[in-house]
């Protein structure tokens, strides 16, 4: 069952997110949005995002729509907006304001 509580359950990944460390931020943000309805993802001690990061973002939106839940995203550096906004997933992806 998930948390209705109002307050979002806070992720925080730092670094690098590439291929070495994509499978660990899709862990947790799988079973984040399996206990909780609302996700803030806080990118803001991210440095580098590849597609292996992304891939991850995205299979965390399609999971959160898919149940219902909510993910955002806050924090959101350079590295990661130009990937977003390269990628065309800036309106799916995009962040909190």
């Amino acid at each position: 069952m998930k948390d209705q509580g109002r307050a979002p359950f806070v992720v925080r990944p730092r670094g690098e997110i590439d291929l070495a460390s994509a499978p660990r931020l899709h862990r947790e943000l799988t079973c984040a949005l399996d206990t909780h309805q609302n996700v803030l993802l806080d990118l803001s001690q991210v440095t580098f995002m590849d597609c292996s990061g992304l891939g991850a973002l995205v299979q965390a939106r399609n999971q959160a729509d898919r149940t219902g839940g909510r993910l955002a995203l806050r924090g959101v550096g350079h590295p990661v907006a130009r990937l977003l906004r390269l990628t065309g997933l800036t309106g799916r992806l995009g962040p909190v304001p």
